[in-house]
C-alpha cells in the first residue's frame, strides 16, 4: 500500500467512528504504531483536526475544524450527495446557486464512472401546475432556527401574516415566543414546528414569515410532540385536524372501472365492484368539501355512507342548482325578466 491509499484508508477510518485505539488502526493498516503517529501527523498537516490521547488505552479522533479540509466520500455517498444538490432548488432555501457550484466541483473530481452514473440519474424538479414558486428562505434564518432547537433556546420572533395561512399558524401579533422542536420541508415551503408558550399550544410556523429576533430567549425542557412522530404530526395539521386521518371519511359508489379512477383517488381507497363500476373511499376536512372532491368524476354515483355525507351531497346540489337559475336570470332578456 503506497503512502497515498493509506493516507486515505487512515482518513476514512477517521471519519467512520468517534475513537480509534492507535493498536487497533496499526492493525487494520498493517503498520507500526509508529507509522500511524507519522500519518497522523501528515493529515494534520492537510489542515485535519486530530486529537490524540496518550496512555496504554491511548487512540485518535477526528474533531471538527475551524477550515473545511478535504473530505472523503466513498461511491454511494458521492452519488448521493450530488443527487441531492440537484434537489436543493426545489427546497427554496436560497441556496440554488450555492448547489449548482459545489456540484460542478463534485463532479469535476468525480471518477469516469461515478460521473457516468451521475449523468444517468440527472433530475429535474418541477412543481404540480398551478403551484407557486417556493418562497425564498434566507439560509441563515434555517441556520438560526436550526442552533435553537439544536440549543434547545426559546425563540423570539416576529411572524408576518400572509394572505395564504395553508397550513401555517395564522397569528401576527409580534413578537411571538415558541419553543422550537423541528424544521418541516414539505411542498417546497419550510416549516418550523413549536410549542407556542403565548397560546399555549403546538403550532406550525412557516418560515418564511419568521422573523428572529436577538437574543433568542432561555434555555427549555423538550416536549413530546403529540403522537412522538413529527411527520405525522405535520401531515395532521395540513388535513386540519390533530391526528394524521382526516375528519370526515365517506364512501360512494361510482360507476367507472376501477382502472380509471385510481390514477385520480389521491390518498383514497378503490376497491373494484365489477368490470364498471368501483367503490371509492376517501377523506377530507369537511363533508361539503369531500362530496365535491368526489365530484371530480364525471360519471353516476351512490352513496353508501355515512348519513352526513348524503346530506352534503343534498347541499352541495342545491347550491349548485341556484348558483346555475341565478346565472340563467341575469343572461335572460329585459322583457323576459319582466
Amino acid at each position: 500500500m503506497t503512502t497515498t491509499s493509506r493516507l486515505l484508508t487512515l482518513l476514512s477510518l477517521l471519519q467512520a467512528r468517534r475513537d480509534w485505539p492507535g493498536a487497533v488502526l496499526a492493525a487494520r493498516l498493517e503498520v507500526s504504531d509508529r507509522t500511524v503517529r507519522r500519518d497522523i501527523d501528515r493529515l494534520r498537516e492537510m489542515g485535519y483536526r486530530i486529537h490524540a490521547s496518550l496512555g496504554p488505552d491511548g487512540g485518535y479522533r477526528l474533531d471538527a475544524g475551524s477550515e473545511l479540509p478535504p473530505l472523503l466520500f466513498d461511491e454511494d455517498q458521492t452519488v448521493a450527495v450530488a443527487l441531492a444538490l440537484q434537489s436543493a432548488p426545489a427546497v427554496g432555501a436560497g441556496i440554488g446557486e450555492a448547489a449548482i457550484r459545489a456540484l460542478a466541483t463534485i463532479r469535476q473530481v468525480m471518477p469516469s464512472r461515478l460521473r457516468h452514473r451521475l449523468d444517468a440519474l440527472e433530475i429535474t424538479t418541477v412543481g404540480r401546475p398551478g403551484d407557486a414558486a417556493p418562497p425564498d428562505v434566507p439560509l441563515e434564518v434555517l441556520v438560526m432556527l436550526a442552533d435553537a432547537i439544536r440549543d434547545r433556546q426559546t425563540l423570539r420572533f416576529d411572524y408576518v401574516r400572509g394572505d395564504d395561512d395553508s397550513g401555517a399558524d395564522g397569528g401576527a401579533v409580534p413578537p411571538r415566543r415558541a419553543e422550537p422542536h423541528h424544521l418541516v420541508a414539505a411542498g417546497g415551503r419550510w416549516y418550523l414546528v413549536g410549542w407556542d408558550l403565548d397560546r399555549d399550544d403546538w403550532r406550525l410556523y412557516r418560515v418564511d414569515r419568521v422573523h428572529p429576533r436577538i437574543p433568542h430567549g432561555p434555555r427549555f425542557d423538550r416536549r413530546a410532540v403529540p403522537g412522538g412522530d413529527v411527520d405525522a404530526f405535520v401531515s395532521a395539521r395540513f388535513r386540519g385536524s390533530d391526528v394524521d386521518a382526516w375528519p370526515c371519511r365517506g364512501t360512494v359508489v361510482v360507476h367507472l372501472p376501477a382502472r380509471r379512477v385510481r390514477p385520480f383517488a389521491g390518498d383514497g381507497t378503490v376497491t373494484a365492484v365489477d368490470d364498471a363500476t368501483c367503490r371509492l373511499e376517501a377523506g377530507s376536512w369537511s363533508w361539503m368539501a369531500l362530496a365535491a372532491s368526489f365530484g371530480r368524476f364525471d360519471a353516476p354515483m351512490e352513496v353508501v355512507g355515512p348519513p352526513e355525507l348524503a346530506d352534503a351531497f343534498a347541499a352541495l346540489a342545491d347550491r349548485y342548482a341556484r348558483a346555475g337559475s341565478n346565472r340563467r336570470r341575469r343572461q335572460a332578456p329585459a322583457s323576459q325578466a319582466r
